[in-house]
């Protein structure tokens, strides 16, 4: 039998992983985070709206003006971030850092997302501008793909050109091809791949656990707001499996799943109608989709307005 030596084990030392560890640390509890290349800076570019994050989360630029453009154009009162990965990659001292899994009272995979059919695939590149306005979607121009453009600080904009949700995800090439017909690329680029339904499981956290929103992509602010509330339920000797995934975050993914179906049925002018009835919609009920993990009632009602304001020629597809 092994001999238990740690509270926690987390089990990948990306965003998710490294925050849940920092959480179980704050508790007192003795935890370990298994990464075979710690030091190993992140490239990508994670972004998430303000209002999701804890207060404490490092900001590296902010952008308090977003907008997006489906037929046309729509501003989003809330204010988007790009977060700071080199302070989110810090840990203390009392974080031992291994090379292989060891015994804990409870162990984590943080390693990402599952394999999944359905994925959101990007390519973008950094360029010089003074703008610090984020672009969310822009629809006009490469029919199935949109543009998404993002202050870095320090007169940096990455520009991605994105495929949403694609089964499979569209090619890296055809992407890069699309975007490097739009602009001059830099010798900075960025690659995404993930799957949007990857299957929820308990023994995980973050992408791995199945964090992703299927419509969006994101996941890092979840795993941010849930990694404290995931180290004092195991603190207190609670299942933390119960703060991972409740019903109410159940009941909303579940439906969340059936938009992402929704969404792949479209073709790219029917996508474009649907996200100008998004971008219509009542500021609240945009944040409830978009962010409302257990809001279910929000939830409900965005998509049902969402369906009642589509065209017939939309509305069977949504179904």
């Amino acid at each position: 039998m092994d001999l238990v030596t740690f509270d926690v084990v987390v089990i990948g030392g990306g965003p998710a992983g490294r925050a849940l560890a920092r959480a179980c640390a704050n508790e007192g509890l003795h935890t370990a985070i298994v990464d075979r290349h710690p030091h190993r800076p992140w490239t990508a570019t994670y972004g998430a709206w303000a209002d999701e994050l804890p207060t404490d989360t490092p900001i590296k630029s902010a952008s308090t003006t977003v907008r997006a453009y489906a037929r046309e154009e729509h501003l989003i009162q809330r204010t988007y971030v790009v977060l700071d990965n080199a302070k989110l990659h810090e840990l203390p001292d009392t974080i031992q850092v291994l090379q292989r899994p060891e015994a804990a009272r409870y162990t984590f995979n943080a390693t990402g997302a599952r394999k999944g059919r359905a994925e959101q695939t990007a390519v973008g590149t950094v360029i010089e501008s003074d703008s610090t306005e984020t672009t969310l979607m822009d629809w006009r121009g490469n029919g199935d793909t949109f543009l998404y453009t993002v202050p870095l600080g320090g007169n940096r904009v990455l520009v991605e050109e994105t495929c949403l949700a694609r089964r499979p995800g569209m090619p890296f090439q055809e992407l890069r091809d699309r975007l490097h017909a739009r602009l001059t690329p830099s010798h900075e680029e960025e690659r995404v791949r993930f799957p949007l339904d990857a299957p929820r499981t308990s023994n995980a956290f973050g992408a791995a656990a199945g964090f992703i929103h299927p419509a969006t992509g994101y996941s890092v602010a979840t795993s941010l707001q849930l990694a404290p509330q995931v180290a004092q339920a195991i603190k207190a000797n609670e299942d933390p499996k119960h703060v991972i995934w409740p019903r109410k975050a159940r009941v909303v993914h579940a439906m969340r799943k059936h938009g992402l179906e929704a969404l792949l049925r479209l073709d790219a002018d029917e996508t474009k109608d649907f996200f100008e009835l998004f971008f219509r919609l009542d500021p609240e009920l945009q944040r409830a989709y978009l962010s409302g993990r257990e809001d279910v009632r929000g939830t409900a009602k965005a998509m049902s307005a969402i369906f009642r304001a589509a065209p017939a020629h939309l509305r069977w597809k949504l179904l």
